[in-house]
């Protein structure tokens, strides 16, 4: 199967020639990435990777990218934190319509990682809430891949983490 995401980075170096790294990041494997490096200092890969589980493509693409770019930080992978706007999006359903589910079922409804003006949500705990619902066509692995991308960031988190002594 066909499986979407992003790999977002931090380059080390900000003035690496980007034909260059476009180039090594094919002959390392990522030629099934559409490559962005519009800000200095940062990179973007939109895999459509084919493999046998959405956790085995990302898992692909990240070492794909750590031989090709030794040196650069993971920021990200996405899908993963979203706003109701991005979740209402890619259900195909309007965002009054995510507010509403949202405020329904205060007891259901996955808490966000983050509440404020602009709350965010890890979209794997949101689609499965919706899936355990009924009735919202998740089409072509999203939920498999909001897994793999919380999974990708969460992994990266905790090796943020230092140890109390």
């Amino acid at each position: 199967m066909e499986y979407v995401f992003t790999l977002k980075y931090q380059l080390a170096s900000a003035h690496e020639d980007a034909h260059a790294l476009v180039e090594r990041l094919g002959a390392q494997g990522c030629d099934d990435a559409l490559v962005g490096t519009g800000l200095p200092g940062r990179l973007a890969l939109e895999f459509t990777r084919e493999a046998d589980n959405a956790g085995s493509a990302v898992r692909s693409a990240l070492a794909d990218v750590r031989r090709a770019v030794p040196d650069a930080t993971l920021i990200e992978v996405t899908p993963d934190l979203v706003g109701l706007t991005d979740i209402a999006a890619l259900v195909g359903v309007s965002r009054q319509n995510m507010r509403k589910l949202m405020l329904a079922h205060p007891g259901t409804f996955p808490a966000p990682v983050h509440e404020g003006s602009t709350s965010i949500w890890h979209l794997a705990d949101v689609l499965a809430w919706l899936q355990a619902r009924g009735g919202y066509a998740l089409t072509g692995g999203l939920l498999e891949v909001a897994r793999a991308a919380l999974e990708a960031n969460v992994a990266k988190e905790g090796l943020r983490v230092v140890p109390s002594a």
